[in-house]
């Protein structure tokens, strides 16, 4: 069946999406990413149901050249477009998948960036902790390095989620995790809940989540993603919100912590997923040694 004209892409792009949703199981971050690039696609090709391997090839090359794509993100563009024209398939659009004829990039095998305390340190000093705004980013980064959050976890915790200087916190596929917070995380978390929360909390729009915005509601990923970028432009750094995460683990792992417990505490199914963070230990300390040692 063809179709045609935006209101029927924006038809097709929400039906992808309860099938991500409730059939794939996919978390929101990824549903998003998903309908991001199916969304570029449908802007290109207004019949994915006839368009060609070659043509869906040239665009992600084009897609990527334009971005600034890494072989990383452009493997990401072609797992959703992979996706996408699976869907087709299910929904007898389309009969074949033009991706299985295109060659995935290879990886580069880089590394997690790392930041060091005292980096860390220099991009917390910079928050103006003068007003409630101010506050309230400085606990929330205090907590997503102390707890090694992604940034979706963060954004998701409820007041009720922190209890006996413990979190708790819902990471993928709904798996749940109790990570203890550390002195300094919970010092500001008691004054941010005694002292801002409330000032920030719209008793017309009541909110459980822990993390508020100006007008009372929850934080979203976006705008915590905002906010630190600002903050790290302000400190003349360089690094995302998931640079916390991997310092965390870095940090913990470089004070002695077990790879067990770092998986534990970051999530991971699969172990092997954390003992990457053993090569960033390890790249350090080759670091350390070619600064210092003398020849």
């Amino acid at each position: 069946m063809r179709r045609s004209g935006k209101g029927a892409a924006s038809l097709l792009l929400e039906e992808y999406e309860h099938y991500l949703a409730l059939q794939r199981r996919l978390g929101d971050a990824t549903i998003e990413v998903y309908l991001f690039e199916v969304g570029l696609l449908l802007e290109r090709f207004e019949h994915p149901e006839t368009v060609k391997a070659r043509e869906v090839e040239e665009f992600i090359i084009a897609s990527g050249e334009k971005r600034f794509l890494s072989s990383r993100s452009i493997a990401k563009t072609q797992s959703a477009l992979r996706s996408f024209f699976t869907f087709l398939q299910v929904r007898k659009i389309r009969g074949d998948n033009p991706l299985s004829l295109i060659r995935t990039p290879k990886r580069e095998d880089s590394l997690p960036r790392v930041a060091s305390s005292a980096q860390i340190e220099h991009l917390l000093s910079v928050i103006n902790t003068s007003d409630h705004l101010g506050i309230r980013d400085r606990t929330l980064f205090e907590v997503i390095y102390s707890c090694g959050l992604r940034i979706s976890e963060a954004a998701a915790i409820d007041v009720g989620d922190y209890q006996d200087r413990m979190l708790r916190v819902i990471g993928k596929r709904d798996k749940m995790r109790l990570i203890p917070v550390g002195e300094v995380a919970q010092a500001s978390l008691e004054q941010y809940l005694e002292e801002t929360r409330p000032h920030l909390f719209s008793s017309a729009r009541p909110c459980r989540a822990l993390f508020l915005g100006r007008r009372g509601q929850r934080l979203t990923r976006q705008a915590i993603s905002k906010r630190f970028d600002e903050y790290v432009a302000l400190a003349g750094l360089d690094m995302s919100v998931h640079t916390l995460r991997h310092s965390f683990a870095t940090h913990l792992l470089e004070g002695g912590a077990d790879l067990r417990s770092v998986q534990e505490l970051l999530g991971h199914s699969d172990i092997q997923t954390t003992q990457i963070y053993t090569h960033v230990d390890a790249s350090t300390l080759q670091r350390a040694w070619e600064e210092f040692h003398p020849d």
